[in-house]
């Protein structure tokens, strides 16, 4: 497939997104940016969100790491499950209640003004670094297969994508996002459907059947790992990571959580969440199952590719035809941007209300003030991405954006976890300093865990250490009652 007919693809895409702002934007107000004016349907939530969920790292990088990591990955996801299941009972009933627009207004309400901006501030950071990392897949990826047959330099290629988000966020917000995630979820669940029936094909696989035989059969597909509590994927370790990953990079995520509250009411966020979680368990099947069979044909055929070039290089092969090519732009550029654009409005959500605290600002500007930070966060974005292009060569980037979350998120997870199980207070003005204290102790203890802990290796568990060391830090600062 030639640079100039992927750009036309790429071209007519978003010029649907853009046809979905102009209709959705006509309200170009701050709570339908915010807050879609608390109409959207729970069931266009709930499927708008796969796609959220999965983003262009899960596209990429979950099939590119089957040949490496079998489809341990499952373990992990069923953990999701019981993480969904306590946002939808534990979290989202206290955001309902108090009617929140950011979440973290709840630590505010419950230790103070210093705890409130601590909290925003880390998912600020981690939702930058998570969106970066996100953004910075697929911006190789579309470097790789339209930009450098033009000699067109990456740091090009990023404006052009942080720019498109803009294009199409920037008047109806979260509004706006709701439709077009569901649209970007329904192109790429087709594209992995239609991507594993031409593949199977062309390795003489004939009906689903076939293709379960074939995986059944591969040592690939070995799901649970219960040998050695050493290994970073043995069975508990990864569920309990699962299940706390999906709690703070969901429950505590304002990204996440800005969907759940456009619902209607609480039973309406709840039925998004379940429902949304049982089917997560299913798309993330046919990614692994996606990943096996390309890394069969792959070795059939000696391909010898990096793990996040497998699908693209595969993808785009003449041999595999020019309808598969043109399914997985299109399922990679959905995937990206259903998670890409709600965290864009997310961070600019959260920077508006919690750290400027836009509505104290003269009613007069506050829209303009919006649509300045709006711009300022794509910029940022835009200067993350190319610091990881001068880090990040040659890795699985979904793992990497596991162990990123696990130093970010895990302030998150002790702040929430300590206001919601205990009724004590804390000294407020120390919070900050716990909450860069825990990260940094996290991260010499993952270091030195096989010395310190007769060959233990951590794996997506350092956010559990690093939420349990938040704890601990509080504890230490709590108001003794007189």
């Amino acid at each position: 497939m030639s640079p100039i007919v992927i750009a036309s693809l790429i071209l007519g895409y978003f010029i649907v997104l853009i046809a979905i702002s102009y209709f959705t934007g006509k309200e170009d107000t701050n709570e339908a940016f915010f807050k879609a004016n608390k109409s959207a349907p729970w069931y266009l939530v709930a499927f708008g969100m796969i796609g959220a969920s999965l983003s262009g790292v899960t596209f990429i990088s979950v099939p590119g790491a089957v040949e490496d990591k079998q489809f341990g990955y499952m373990q992990v996801v069923f953990g999701y499950l019981f993480g969904y299941i306590a946002i939808a009972y534990v979290l989202l009933p206290i955001y309902y209640k108090l009617n929140l627009t950011s979440i973290y207004t709840y630590l505010r309400d419950r230790f103070g003004n210093v705890s409130y901006k601590t909290g925003a501030i880390a998912f600020l950071v981690s939702r930058i670094v998570g969106a970066a990392f996100r953004l910075f897949l697929v911006a190789n990826v579309m470097q790789l297969l339209i930009f450098d047959q033009f000699n067109i330099p990456f740091v090009v290629t990023v404006l052009i994508t942080i720019g498109l988000i803009w294009l199409y966020t920037f008047r109806g917000g979260i509004k706006t996002i709701i439709f077009t995630d569901t649209l970007q979820t329904l192109f790429m669940l087709v594209s992995v459907i239609v991507t594993i029936i031409f593949v199977a094909s062309k390795m003489n696989l004939n009906g689903i059947g076939d293709i379960y035989q074939t995986v059944v059969a591969s040592p690939m597909s070995k799901m649970f790992f219960f040998d050695d509590i050493n290994d970073a994927q043995y069975f508990v370790k990864s569920f309990l990571s699962g299940m706390f990953i999906t709690i703070t990079m969901t429950g505590l995520d304002q990204d996440m959580m800005q969907k759940n509250l456009t619902c209607k009411n609480l039973k309406e966020a709840q039925k998004n969440m379940i429902s949304f979680s049982v089917i997560l368990i299913f798309v993330n099947l046919l990614f692994l199952t996606l990943g096996l069979l390309l890394t069969q044909y792959a070795r059939q055929n000696g391909f010898d590719v990096n793990k996040d070039d497998l699908f693209p290089t595969i993808a785009m092969l003449p041999d595999i035809g020019l309808a598969i090519s043109a399914f997985f732009i299109l399922g990679l550029i959905a995937s990206a941007y259903s998670s890409a654009d709600s965290a864009l409005t997310s961070l600019t959500t959260s920077f508006c209300i919690d750290i400027i605290e836009l509505d104290k600002k003269p009613q007069s500007k506050q829209k303009d003030i919006r649509k300045i930070v709006h711009v300022c966060m794509s910029l940022v974005l835009v200067l993350v991405i190319l610091i990881y292009d001068l880090i990040f060569k040659d890795v699985s980037v979904i793992w990497e954006l596991f162990k990123a979350a696990g130093y970010t998120y895990g302030p998150l997870l002790g702040l929430f976890a300590f206001g919601i199980f205990t009724k004590q207070q804390i000294k407020d003005h120390w919070v900050w300093i716990i909450a860069i204290v825990a990260p940094i102790l996290s991260y010499f203890i993952n270091q030195y865990s096989t010395v310190m802990f007769n060959g233990y290796q951590i794996g997506f568990e350092i956010l559990i250490i690093n939420g349990l060391l938040m704890f601990l830090g509080l504890v230490l600062i709590r108001r003794k009652e007189h």
